[in-house]
């Protein structure tokens, strides 16, 4: 197991490819994807609901834990895709959840957590992948992206900056524009 706790969007980009051909591609896609793309926790993403996504208007309500801020996050065209894919399998009569198991139930957090490890083993990444590893890659994807400080911490639902400004610390990127 390595140190490194985040993963790069190269890595994600695999491990979403993993999810191609297996049993429960259009699932397993669209919640790894959101996972990434919203940094949810596990816990997070087992918890949410149909009635938190809204397509037709294109957005997704983050229910944040921990005593996190809640936000309503766009959804991206690639992301209402998946969501879309999925919904067009997943069993109408079943639960109000957004992601079900082969019982029809919400998804566990131990669940989530075999799924990620799994699809981490299938993309050969060079780490061993856990699902908050998805959460820092937001981070560090946001920041590589030139977002600030505080942008990401109302993004990823912090309430303490502290807990954010690993993601732009680290970040070499901030210093580009510096002796120009």
């Amino acid at each position: 197991m390595t140190t490194r706790k985040y993963l790069t969007e190269i890595e994600v980009e695999k491990l979403l490819f993993a999810t191609k051909g297996q049993r429960h591609e259009h699932r397993d896609y669209a919640l790894l994807m959101l996972m990434f793309r919203h940094g949810l926790r596990v816990s997070e993403a087992c918890g949410l609901m149909l009635d938190q996504v809204d397509l037709e208007s294109g957005r997704l309500h983050v229910h944040r834990l921990k005593n996190g801020l809640s936000t309503t996050h766009p959804l991206r065209q690639q992301e209402a895709k998946a969501i879309r894919r999925w919904l067009a399998r997943r069993p109408r009569s079943v639960g109000s959840h957004l992601f079900l198991s082969e019982r029809g139930q919400g998804l566990t957090r131990q669940g989530v957590a075999y799924l990620v490890r799994r699809y981490g083993r299938l993309a050969k990444l060079p780490v061993g992948v856990h699902a908050h590893m998805l959460r820092h890659a937001c981070g560090y994807a946001l920041a590589d992206h030139g977002a600030d400080a505080l942008l990401i911490r109302d993004y990823l639902g912090h309430r303490n900056i502290a807990n954010t400004t690993v993601y732009t610390r680290t970040n070499p990127a901030r210093f580009d524009r510096l002796w120009r």
